[in-house]
């Protein structure tokens, strides 16, 4: 008899299926364009120990395990090699970040294709706890599971507990943390989730570091993670859980984010090298425009870029996804207020919404 499962169940049973049968699991996103097709044929289904045999002969910490594409935020998405030993550092940085209970009932409505849904179901296999996967992100939804006392861990990207602010979301005694990454974060949903009793944790990483590789804000770096900052400002991070074919000849990995460590080796994210707008011999971060944009309480979103400008060499651009009406004189004074004068942007202009991929995170360069 035939059976269709949910496509978050079918992900599952495939995840645990395919290293027992010494392959090696490359999950893609569905909406991208088809370009092969690939076929798995089980001819003898392993069972029992010696099911367990061959699964414990092929799990070599240097061997294999996943392939997992990059989100693409900042060009075309590219395939990464996780190893066994790349997932189970990144296990132990994560139960450093977050804490492991056996009761643990953790959510995750981000795509599994992605190395932060995929790796709710890897930590959670290792705890031995629950993941409670959603089938994409419905507000409401989400907001009934935290507030229901149904969850006690959920990941989000920053538009989605935006969302869930927009909608009212209560605390709940359940609900220990919400590990929230995956793009900048503005000071100003911190804020109304520290004051609304919302256990947000900020969290940093990304594909090439098997996930999470600092947390707290700033960002504490986690077991078995070495950071450091190169001279032109890009973070730079060593340790287990980092991609081998992600290292460079110096060992470590060149992140292309720009940041700092303070005084006590915390980290500061400041944004992407690549994506500082260079306008009148001054570099401004994106990032930092639209946190400013953030705070005002009329826009719910903001994508800021750099555009061609005879006079500045680029100008800095804004679009703003607004709650109420709010006029771009009335959101570059806002902007006047809080920024260097060179950081206002020169426009601003409404939207209905922004280029997102499938995890939140914004397309910079569709902007």
């Amino acid at each position: 008899m035939a059976t269709t499962l949910p496509p978050s169940l079918a992900f599952c049973e495939l995840l645990h299926a395919v290293p027992r049968l010494g392959a090696v699991f490359v999950p893609l996103d569905p909406r991208a364009p088809v370009r092969t097709e690939a076929r798995v044929t089980v001819t003898e289904p392993l069972a029992g120990v010696e099911a367990d045999v061959a699964l414990r002969g092929r799990m070599d910490p240097d061997a294999v395990h996943t392939v997992i594409h990059t989100s693409g935020t900042t060009g075309r998405p590219k395939p990464v090699e996780l190893t066994y030993g790349n997932h189970h550092a990144s296990i132990l940085a994560a139960a450093d970040a977050l804490g492991v209970d056996p009761a643990d009932r953790w959510l995750c409505p981000l795509p599994l294709f992605h190395v932060g849904g995929l790796g709710v179901l890897i930590r959670s296999a290792a705890g031995a706890t629950t993941a409670v996967l959603h089938d994409g992100f419905d507000t409401e939804r989400v907001k009934a599971a935290l507030e229901g006392g149904e969850v006690t861990l959920v990941s989000l990207v920053p538009t989605m507990l935006a969302r869930l602010r927009a909608a009212g979301l209560a605390a709940s005694p359940s609900l220990r943390a919400i590990a929230l990454g995956g793009g900048p974060i503005p000071a100003g949903l911190l804020d109304w989730a520290a004051a609304a009793g919302v256990p947000a944790v900020p969290v940093y990483g990304m594909t090439e570091t098997s996930s999470q590789i600092a947390a707290g804000l700033p960002g504490r770096p986690l077991r078995g993670v070495q950071l450091a900052i190169a001279d032109d400002g890009e973070i730079l991070v060593r340790g287990p859980m980092v991609a081998r074919g992600a290292r460079a000849a110096d060992g470590w990995l060149h992140t292309g984010d720009r940041g700092r460590l303070d005084r006590s080796r915390r980290l500061h994210v400041d944004g992407r090298l690549k994506e500082l707008i260079l306008t009148g011999g001054e570099n401004v971060s994106p990032v930092e425009v639209e946190q400013a944009l953030l705070e005002h309480p009329a826009v719910a979103d903001a994508g800021v870029t750099g555009r061609p400008d005879p006079e500045w060499g680029e100008a800095v651009w804004a679009f703003v996804v607004l709650r109420d009406g709010a006029s771009a004189t009335e959101l570059r004074e806002w902007c006047r207020e809080r920024l260097a004068p060179y950081k206002v942007p020169k426009r601003i202009e409404p939207v209905d919404d922004l280029p997102l991929n499938a995890a939140g995170k914004l397309v910079r360069d569709r902007l």
